[in-house]
């Protein structure tokens, strides 16, 4: 189960008075405000788009293209936990104050292939749980 962002909302991931989480996004924000709000912060941000994605092998290719994953990429479940941890291409520009990935449409996802939904969910999980440790925390939005 996902829980609700708590206030203040998005603004509070940046601030650092919400703790780096998976939370839903909320319905009075979009996608792109979401991301919008991070780049003002510092944070690096980048967007999931999983309408029609139905299967594993559709997902990876997503993930590839929408966060610009690098060419080492290797297309499968450890390949997208290693990418998720690393993040060094993510930072050609100087480190982030932190990291913001917005899954769009994943109830549609989780609808259409939820064992492989159910193990994304625990890939974002980790690399969650990893940079909470780091200088620059991630948080995820299922919107």
């Amino acid at each position: 189960m996902t829980s609700q962002l708590p206030a203040p909302g998005v603004p509070g991931l940046f601030s650092g008075s919400v703790p780096p989480g998976i939370y839903r996004l909320p319905v009075t924000e979009t996608p792109a405000h979401a991301a919008a709000e991070a780049a003002d912060a510092g944070w690096r941000a980048a967007r999931l788009h999983l309408d029609g994605i139905g299967d594993k092998t559709a997902f990876l290719d997503r993930c590839a293209a929408d966060l610009d994953f690098p060419g080492w990429f290797g297309h499968n479940w450890d390949a997208l936990a290693d990418c998720l941890t690393d993040l060094s291409w993510w930072r050609k520009d100087g480190e982030p104050r932190g990291y913001l990935l917005v899954a769009e449409d994943w109830d549609a996802f989780h609808k259409a292939a939820p064992e492989t939904a159910s193990v994304a969910r625990t890939i974002l999980t980790d690399a969650v749980e990893y940079w909470t440790g780091q200088q620059s925390p991630m948080a995820v939005l299922l919107a």
